[in-house]
């Protein structure tokens, strides 16, 4: 058994399915699997032109070779050989998958009519069934040519478009991959319902990941501010906005994903927007307690709020996004996802107590959402520098010796 850190992604042609060049949620069907292996870290990128067809400039901000009929078989690459049809859609997860699982050498692990890994001390074999192989489907013919492998492969995270018919079914299998396990309940169920709408009709313009995080944000301290205004029904107003840029929020990292334009900026830009929407909500409210109690008291918990938020996000950017490089950011600061205190954190970072401030804001009580937040912040800050000292402990320990957490 073996598992490689790089290998080859060859993108066969098939005799039945979708154009690919058919636009699938702003990209075309083929330019995304071939994004998704760059992605998955391929260091090679092989796709099958068949006659008639013209990929360079579907595929010309790729890194992919296009390999046309004429051509010769491209020279032979040690390591593995990951065959995808053209038809299939795939998330960089599952490629990623097949690019490192171990496997049994000169056997071929086969996901029918999908995909399959041959790793082979003579990939020109390979190669030369895959180039000779006449009108047969390019998987049959190495399935004639090398023995199985005892299982098949998974089928996760992969979708076949066979028709024009299974675009909008691939399409919602798409947008539905991009919900996080760990988010909320109302998150879920209602903020993704809709940003998620909202990014399928996004996907096919011109609008940027980062510009959607300024739009977020701007509706968000659009609704802070309104927290200032003496109208009765300003915060009401003001909390629903809020709770606008909180799904808008979403749509950014939705759109980065589906066209494949994640960036550390974008991740840092979107962080430290939401933290700046927090803190000037909290300081609304506090201001406008502060007038209409006609005493200085309520910024004082307002100050506690803010101070732990910017506490919060300061400590969690210096010990995760700071460290990192290009690539995407690593969020959290506890290396034990599954342990008690990472639980916890992670159900408090949620934003489904927005949710509270709407319906406090519909009775004329927002300030009691401060007073929460005046303690909470504060609390959830040394929560994060408990996590973070529990994992530091964790990783220095030697091997096998338990790490004692005092409760």
């Amino acid at each position: 058994m073996s598992a490689v850190a790089g290998a080859t992604l060859w993108i066969a042609s098939a005799a039945e399915g979708a154009d690919p060049s058919i636009p699938l949620l702003g990209l075309p069907l083929l330019l995304r699997s071939v994004m998704a292996g760059e992605r998955a870290g391929f260091s090679r990128i092989v796709v099958e032109e068949k006659p008639g067809e013209n990929l360079s400039g579907l595929l010309a901000e790729s890194r992919a070779e296009i390999l046309r009929e004429a051509d010769p078989a491209p020279a032979n690459p040690r390591g593995r050989l990951v065959v995808l049809s053209a038809r299939v859609l795939a998330q960089p997860r599952w490629l990623q998958e097949l690019r490192q699982m171990p496997v049994e050498p000169g056997k071929l692990e086969l996901d029918p009519r999908c995909a399959a890994i041959l790793e082979t001390e003579d990939p020109g074999a390979a190669f030369s069934v895959l180039r000779d192989r006449g009108g047969r489907d390019a998987l049959e013919a190495l399935s004639a040519r090398f023995p199985p492998a005892k299982g098949r492969l998974s089928s996760r995270d992969r979708f076949e478009v066979v028709s024009p018919l299974d675009l909008r079914s691939a399409e919602d299998w798409l947008l539905r991959g991009l919900v996080k396990d760990t988010e909320g309940f109302m998150s879920r169920h209602v903020e993704r319902r809709i940003s998620l709408a909202i990014s399928r009709r996004l996907a096919g313009t011109r609008v940027t990941p980062n510009a959607m995080t300024f739009v977020s944000v701007a509706v968000g301290l659009a609704g802070a501010a309104l927290f200032l205004s003496p109208s009765a029904w300003a915060p009401l107003a003001g909390a629903l906005l809020v709770l606008a840029h909180s799904i808008l929020d979403g749509c950014d990292g939705e759109l980065a994903r589906l066209k494949f334009q994640e960036s550390r900026f974008g991740g840092v830009l979107d962080f430290w927007g939401d933290n700046v929407v927090h803190s000037a909500l909290f300081a609304a409210i506090a201001i406008a307690w502060a007038r209409a109690a006609g005493e200085g008291w309520p910024l004082l918990l307002g100050a506690s709020a803010v101070l732990g938020t910017i506490l919060s996000a300061g400590f969690v950017y210096r010990h995760t996004m700071a460290k990192e490089g290009e690539g995407p950011l690593f969020t959290s600061v506890s290396r034990s996802p599954d342990s008690p205190f990472s639980r916890l954190a992670d159900a408090l970072a949620r934003r489904d107590f927005l949710y509270l401030l709407v319906i406090l804001s519909a009775l004329r009580q927002e300030h009691w959402f401060l007073a929460l937040a005046a303690v909470g912040s504060p609390i959830y800050f040394f929560l994060l520098v408990a996590i973070s000292r529990v994992g530091r402990r964790e990783a220095s320990a030697p091997a096998g010796v338990p790490v004692r957490v005092n409760k």
